[in-house]
């Protein structure tokens, strides 16, 4: 039975339903009956939703006397995250069970502990210091925290702007993923229904939005990515306007969370970098660094059947936290590993992107995901695509720099051998099958990587 349900769009369109034939009430736990497809409150059933997650089937009292009763799961999978071992009773509390992820013990454990602070490695330009030529000098390979909007070239709603608002510009009709934090599982939702739950005083689950993408509504006119994003964006720069590929969307966040939320250690999909800007509230970020040795930890981590049960944080020497208030803006690059808590009800704004600085992180980030079977829904789209389409950009830049006796910069350099170590890996006879369908009609593959090659070696030398 699906447990997640309080917003499945069957339940949505219809005035009432469960045996108590009440309207629909976001606050309240449901479940789905297997049998006649009916949603049911928890509470008149007598299932309790922290026991939901037992059951594999579920048969409402109706169902039961044609089709048997429920049937429980040993363990069920959702979104790979293994995340509802099954919940064994505790006999006289002699062995009590783990602290899940995200549970209310969890949120206060967190709250409570000490790391060492983000200021440690971070940097803090001013706005209107943060430019590429910035970024070159000093690298991307930390995060960066800018405490004032001013000189980012940015635009956001000004504070007075609530999760109201987001419905009247976004459309309340629109489904989107929230993450039910107790559980640490996605479920659907229709907006309208969110902001409903957002603004009642008895919230009885915790719940977190994420993902809701907006550049194709009308909330997008109000958000301006900052400049420096849009000017290292391989998206925005370099995706063709004919391309038959779909264009990715993963340029413009909101994300709504009230208090408690926690979002458990991930890298960001596509080894994208991501900006954070919060508008009311806080956010507290646990950073880790990306060193061969952390990024194995997380995968191994990341693919174990009790990651719920584990703080990845404890695994690796150095986590530091940093805490993102109104107004500030945070940077996070390429493959840093980060978990995020929510202390006070927040809205934020953010968005994803690739960019020639860090491509061999990039790719290594890609490639973890695809080992970790990472569902298409969280993954970047046309990743493989972007990155063709960047090759021949790379190469017409290193033929016009040496046709006028120019070098390119090493970072370029380290990245376009990295890119075409991929292309190479990507497009042999044994696995060229998985990743044909995201090579673009105008790049002649072989001819490209060695091209590519040949650039690479004739600025080699001069290094």
């Amino acid at each position: 039975g699906r447990a997640v349900g309080r917003a499945g769009g069957k339940m949505a369109a219809a005035p009432v339903y469960c045996l108590c034939r009440l309207p629909y009430d976001v606050t309240r736990f449901m479940i789905e009956c297997d049998g006649c497809q009916d949603w049911f409150h928890g509470s008149c059933v007598g299932v309790e939703e922290e026991k939901a997650a037992d059951i594999d089937l579920y048969h409402c009292p109706n169902c039961e006397k044609t089709q048997g009763p429920s049937v429980s799961a040993i363990a069920l999978s959702v979104r790979r995250r293994k995340n509802c071992a099954k919940l064994e009773p505790v006999e006289n509390n002699e062995r009590a069970r783990p602290v899940q992820t995200g549970s209310q013990t969890f949120i206060r454990e967190l709250r409570s502990r000490t790391f060492p602070s983000a200021d440690e490695v971070i940097l803090k330009p001013a706005g209107s210091q943060l430019t590429v030529e910035y970024l070159e000098e000093n690298s991307f390979s930390v995060p960066i925290l800018v405490t004032r909007k001013e000189g980012l070239g940015m635009t956001i709603p000004p504070q007075s702007f609530t999760v109201g608002d987001v419905e009247h510009f976004v459309g309340g009709d629109r489904t989107i993923d929230v993450i039910d934090v107790a559980r640490q599982a996605d479920c659907k939702m229709k907006l309208g229904d969110f902001v409903k739950y957002y603004r009642s005083s008895r919230r009885e689950k915790v719940l977190n939005v994420i993902s809701l993408e907006f550049s194709e509504s009308r909330l997008s006119n109000l958000v301006e990515t900052p400049r420096l994003v849009r000017k290292l964006s391989w998206v925005e720069n370099l995706w063709p306007e004919q391309s038959v590929f779909e264009r990715p969307s993963v340029q413009k966040y909101c994300l709504m969370g009230v208090k408690d939320s926690y979002t458990d250690f991930h890298i960001d999909f596509g080894g994208t970098s991501v900006w954070y800007h919060v508008l009311k509230g806080e956010k507290i970020f646990y950073l880790i660094r990306p060193t061969n040795a952390n990024l194995a930890l997380f995968e191994c981590w990341s693919s174990s059947s009790n990651q719920n049960e584990m703080f990845f944080g404890d695994q690796v020497d150095k986590c530091y936290r940093c805490s993102v208030k109104a107004g500030h803006t945070l940077f996070i690059p390429t493959g840093w590993i980060h978990g995020v808590l929510t202390p006070v009800d927040c809205i934020a704004f953010g968005g994803n992107f690739l960019h020639s600085l860090n491509i061999e992180m990039q790719l290594k980030a890609y490639e973890i995901e695809k080992r970790l079977n990472t569902a298409d829904l969280f993954k970047f789209p046309n990743f493989e695509t972007i990155c063709w389409y960047v090759g021949k950009h790379l190469l017409d830049t290193f033929r016009g720099l040496r046709e006028n006796g120019r070098h390119p910069a090493a970072y370029l350099v380290h990245g376009a051998k990295a890119l075409n170590m991929a292309f190479r890996s990507w497009t042999k006879k044994e696995v060229v099958k998985d990743h044909e369908e995201e090579i673009p009609d105008c790049i002649r593959t072989a001819q490209l990587i060695k091209d590519l090659a040949k650039e690479i070696r004739l600025v080699e030398p001069a290094r």
